[in-house]
């Protein structure tokens, strides 16, 4: 059940990392927002990722982005070079290379209908 007034006006959908996922929903869950996970990949370094999916209304989209905010931090990880998908097939050796994982990007869409069947 929806907290909050009325149906959902925007759809948040929420790319974040595998290590985030369970407890960004447990939080979004806690706060009573309704949430979907699926798994999804892909990106710069071509990990898991997670989508989640929350209908909510107006007055509730800066309160789930605070969630996301509060949960989701960009972290700093090295990687090897060669995992790298922009520098060929990696025949050379290097050094680790420092990368950003992590964060979350938001998407907040308008609804033109909602049905719940």
């Amino acid at each position: 059940m929806m907290n909050g007034t009325g149906d959902p006006s925007k759809l948040c959908m929420m790319v974040v990392s595998d290590t985030d996922a369970d407890s960004l929903m447990g939080a979004l869950v806690e706060r009573g927002f309704p949430a979907t996970k699926v798994g999804s990949t892909g990106g710069f370094l071509r990990r898991g990722n997670v989508t989640i999916f929350s209908g909510v209304t107006d007055a509730r989209v800066d309160e789930l982005v605070g969630v996301v905010t509060e949960i989701c931090h960009a972290r700093k990880e090295f990687v090897p070079v060669q995992t790298l998908p922009f520098l060929g097939d990696g025949s050379f050796n290097a050094e680790p290379v420092e990368v950003r994982v992590g964060g979350a990007i938001v998407f907040v869409l308008g609804i033109d209908s909602f049905h719940r069947i």
